[in-house]
């Protein structure tokens, strides 16, 4: 491997990567408001936005300073992001609205590939490639990869790209929609499958005992409460996204403090992360390729295909992260189950970003 056994990923000479970051000298000049805003501008552009920079920053605190993440803390951070899940599947019950679903079913055939894509497909790839993990070391990593596969599409992020290419945007709004519902289900029944006969230390009854308690039951309550909180869940959309971020990023901290705090870390080399990261892009052209190869053999309008492209090839962080906290609970490896979700959502962002503004200047 990469880097020697009881030496995690960023130690030795890896952490010289780290002092890029660091001013030379005392005397580095400030950049100017105008060059910030520049720079940000161009980074939003490119789909680096806020949210995978503060990912990447709690990762870095985590291997930092793992110990508040973990259960001997006083600060019993885990149990609070376990509450947030409830908190956030109560929410997206809260905000699914069922009349624009029904209203969002014609097109039978677009709905089709997308969600075969997204829940077959996928998660077939994974277990097609999975003899080149043969090496126990990776068994975990390839778990982590099928948890990615079996994962549902995004919803906000799909719709945005969508809209801004052109594509169809209430046959998007309906798919996402609908593939993150369906994922509250598919998700744990493909990872219950597959983790049933290759775990010992899997308990499937605890996991869907947790699953109706943490995931379904909010669901459930949000969705009979929507006709009368539906209005405040849309009016605060926003600030209720912003919440979903903030557990998220605490999810992904406590998960990485466990494991850079157990040294699984400590067999994953930089090699090792960079033939992931670049298996991740392979992955998402792949799938795009598939869904714009059979998108043309349906016929589907430059609409249609737009939408199939991007709902079909794109994985929810959002659920990744939270289905993690309750089907890897306590599990010292969920910073490496994390890992390929996080590395494919930034790849996906960045590349789906490109891809929808040369759309944008070709429809124009």
């Amino acid at each position: 491997m990469g880097v020697r056994k009881g030496e995690n990923f960023f130690s030795g000479h890896n952490f010289a990567c780290f002092a890029f970051f660091q001013p030379s000298s005392a005397n580095v000049s400030q950049p100017s408001p105008s060059t910030t805003k520049t720079f940000w501008s161009a980074a939003q552009r490119a789909g680096l936005d806020g949210f995978i920079l503060a990912l990447i920053t709690v990762v870095f605190l985590a291997w930092l300073w793992p110990f508040p993440g973990t259960a001997s803390s006083p600060v019993p951070l885990g149990t609070i992001a376990g509450y947030g899940v409830s908190v956030i599947f109560f929410f997206y019950g809260l905000k699914l609205n069922l009349g624009q679903l029904r209203t969002g079913l014609s097109n039978p055939r677009l709905h089709l590939l997308i969600h075969t894509t997204t829940f077959l497909l996928f998660p077939l790839i994974i277990l097609a490639i999975k003899p080149l993990f043969q090496n126990p070391d990776l068994q975990t990593l390839w778990l982590g990869i099928f948890f990615l596969a079996a994962l549902p599409g995004t919803v906000s992020s799909a719709v945005v790209m969508v809209s801004l290419a052109g594509g169809n945007i209430p046959a998007a709004i309906f798919n996402a929609s609908l593939s993150s519902l369906l994922g509250v289900f598919i998700t744990p029944l493909w990872m219950g499958l597959l983790m049933n006969t290759t775990s010992a230390s899997f308990d499937m009854e605890d996991v869907v005992l947790k699953l109706v308690v943490q995931v379904l039951v909010p669901v459930v309550a949000g969705m009979l409460l929507h006709r009368f909180w539906g209005a405040f869940a849309e009016k605060y959309r926003k600030q209720l996204g912003n919440f979903d971020k903030g557990v998220i990023l605490l999810i992904v901290y406590t998960s990485f403090c466990e494991s850079f705090d157990s040294g699984v870390f400590s067999l994953l080399g930089w090699q090792e992360l960079l033939l992931l990261w670049t298996g991740m892009v392979v992955l998402f052209f792949l799938i795009y390729g598939i869904t714009t190869f059979v998108g043309k053999l349906f016929r589907f309008s430059r609409e249609e295909h737009i939408t199939a492209s991007f709902c079909g090839s794109k994985k929810s962080l959002v659920q990744g992260a939270v289905m993690s906290k309750v089907l890897f609970a306590g599990l010292p490896s969920a910073g490496i189950l994390l890992l390929p979700i996080l590395l494919y959502h930034a790849s996906q962002l960045l590349i789906v970003s490109s891809i929808a503004q040369r759309m944008s200047r070709e429809k124009h």
